[in-house]
């Protein structure tokens, strides 16, 4: 976990279905009160990811060249696997624990894709909960939408990569 870097920049290769299927069931295997399973994950592959960039552009109200930059986006990696929160009844498990849950699977599927080699980035912002970026991901009533990981390959820097910054533990961990 020291070395994982986010990884803004992909190529356009990307794991097949198989190698994203072994990484969910991976991922899913966290701690999780109830076990409720109270997430899944939606694979955005090739064209799909042109659904992905009208939703955003529709949910800003852009037209023309600015709508065309958010399909852009959508396009910066091959792979987007989109995460989502999909609460659960229970009296037990509110819904804040269950979308931690979901966004422990989010965490734990970058770091597989990161061991494995793959180049991988968190997105989220204002748009992801929004009507037009709801429906174009076909979210049910009682789901979220946490962000999309953007997959992709490594690619060849050249250079060696800078240590991520550390964190300060005296600022984060402390006694009772």
């Amino acid at each position: 976990m020291l070395a994982r870097r986010s990884s803004s920049k992909v190529t356009d290769v990307a794991p097949g279905h198989a190698d994203v299927a072994s990484f969910v069931e991976a991922a899913g295997q966290l701690a999780d009160h109830s076990g409720l399973r109270p997430w899944r994950v939606i694979e955005i592959r090739g064209d799909a990811r042109d659904i992905l960039g009208a939703a955003l552009a529709k949910a800003d109200g852009a037209h023309g060249k600015d709508a065309e930059k958010f399909r852009a986006k959508a396009h910066r990696a091959p792979l987007v696997l989109a995460v989502v929160a999909s609460f659960k009844p229970s009296h037990k498990v509110p819904h804040w624990e269950q979308e931690a849950v979901a966004s422990g699977v989010a965490h734990g599927l970058s770091l597989l894709l990161d061991d494995e080699g793959w180049g991988v980035f968190w997105r989220s912002g204002e748009l992801t909960r929004t009507a037009p970026v709801r429906a174009a991901h076909g979210l049910g009533k009682h789901e979220e939408l946490l962000g999309w990981l953007y997959v992709g390959g490594l690619p060849d820097r050249g250079k060696k990569e800078r240590p991520k910054g550390r964190i300060r533990v005296s600022e984060h961990l402390s006694s009772l």
